[in-house]
């Protein structure tokens, strides 16, 4: 099943799905917001979504905040401060639309779920992906380390399983590298160029690349046994920290041959 492109409406470019969850522009998230720093990033959010990054002015915020443009510099330095948080305030929405299994009765399945999860988000939230991602030193923030605690607990599982075809490390690139991709490269065509079939033929890509068709672990091969271990040694309390880092180094290198 490939990541459904969600309807956005064409003024706004906001989401227009039946989803309960509340729009980052809706003027009643502005309104109801207790919190003035809060209500500030709600407000830049909605003009992101509505009209794009130019939009996103200090008097415009203010405006719409219902406050004076001398707190936005107060709270946030200058517009690159408000931008900043407003990216933070995305890693937050999308963090919380991750619903974590710790036991998913197929792990290769709760992978595609994991992609098609970000590639929908990006789809349904253009310009604040886009936000999110355009900065090399965004990727530090709270709310985006957590969500990549996430992924990596998606990998562990997998390299635990024996299903992990690649490091731990170089899958996680590879999943990043290919959901971001699918939505930048997606918001780049034409309405009428834009075929399902890209993001279905992008995650199985991923997916043949990331995983084995069969656990490795049931193979004679040392490398597909040499990163279960690996994945296995954050819960086990028999080795000193000193012991786990030599044995990890150790285990690297087999799985590195494999």
């Amino acid at each position: 099943m490939s990541p459904r492109p969600r309807d956005t409406d064409r003024a706004t470019g906001t989401d227009t799905g039946n989803d309960t969850g509340t729009d980052a522009g809706s003027g009643a998230d502005v309104e109801t917001s207790a919190q003035p720093r809060q209500r500030i990033i709600e407000a830049a959010a909605g003009l992101l979504a509505r009209e794009g990054r130019d939009a996103v002015t200090t008097r415009a915020v203010a405006v719409a905040a219902g406050v004076q443009p001398p707190a936005i510099y107060r709270m946030f330095g200058d517009k690159g401060g408000l931008l900043d948080a407003v990216a933070e305030y995305g890693f937050a929405r999308f963090l919380a639309t991750k619903h974590v299994d710790p036991d998913p009765p197929d792990l290769i399945e709760d992978l595609r779920g994991g992609w098609d999860l970000a590639v929908e988000f990006g789809l349904a939230n253009p310009a604040l992906f886009s936000l999110m991602y355009s900065e090399p030193t965004r990727p530090t923030s709270a709310a985006f380390r957590a969500g990549l605690d996430v992924l990596m607990g998606r990998i562990r599982r997998l390299a635990a399983g024996g299903w992990l075809r690649v490091d731990e490390a170089l899958a996680a690139m590879l999943i990043h590298a290919t959901a971001r991709g699918a939505v930048l490269t997606w918001l780049s065509l034409p309405e009428d160029r834009r075929d399902p079939a890209l993001l279905t033929t992008l995650r199985e890509s991923m997916v043949a690349a990331v995983t084995t068709q069969e656990p490795a672990v049931q193979d004679t091969g040392p490398a597909g046994a040499a990163r279960s271990l690996r994945a296995a040694l954050p819960e086990q309390t028999v080795l000193s920290g000193a012991e786990q880092h030599l044995l990890r180094e150790w285990l690297d290198r087999v799985a590195a041959e494999g």
